[in-house]
């Protein structure tokens, strides 16, 4: 039996900061990259979004007749901690060599008051294996954020960190991977119908 998830990331919020669980609102005026995105799922396919505003609502924007599930916190964004809201000049200019860290070897090392990418891996992980085990055989669209989506890429694709920061994924983007008798497997990444 094969589940299928279609990796949404969320419409633009503009904002040009590190923006993690700071419930800033998407941008949805592009009505017609909605509809594209909307048509391309499946029409049977369960929709479970994080509980941030700007998932929420792309995920409604995109719902149709579909069936959705509670909202989860555990499928949110990076926590950034003290970073939040901070552009990379800003925190660079005070803590160059965390900051660095962080992003260009990402594993351990934590922002202060927030979390490692691999705290980050942990929670999404844990929260997608409970969706599947729930959902075994249904396709499950989860609208979320930049970070959420490559843990699950770096699991589909067995990848360093390195190696997943290295995807791109942009707003209204959906990335396909699947788990089944012969483990995770990955599709289209990154794709905007």
């Amino acid at each position: 039996m094969i589940t299928r998830l279609f990796l949404v990331r969320h419409g633009p919020t503009h904002a040009k900061c590190m923006v993690g669980w700071s419930d800033l609102p998407a941008d949805l005026s592009d009505t017609a990259a909605l509809s594209r995105l909307s048509d391309y799922l499946p029409a049977k396919a369960l929709v479970v979004s994080s509980d941030l505003s700007r998932a929420v609502e792309t995920a409604s924007a995109i719902q149709g007749s579909r069936e959705r599930l509670p909202h989860a916190e555990a499928l949110r964004e990076i926590h950034f901690g003290a970073w939040e809201l901070r552009s990379w000049a800003e925190v660079d200019a005070e803590d160059p060599e965390r900051i660095r860290a962080y992003w260009e070897t990402p594993g351990d090392v934590t922002p202060p008051g927030g979390e490692s990418w691999h705290q980050v891996c942990s929670r999404v992980n844990t929260a997608i294996d409970g969706l599947i085990g729930a959902h075994r055989g249904r396709d499950l669209i989860v609208v979320g954020h930049f970070g959420q989506i490559l843990t699950q890429i770096q699991r589909a694709e067995m990848l360093t960190a390195e190696e997943a920061f290295a995807h791109r994924i942009d707003n209204l983007s959906v990335s396909e991977i699947s788990l089944g008798p012969d483990g995770w497997k990955a599709g289209k990444i990154n794709h905007t119908p």
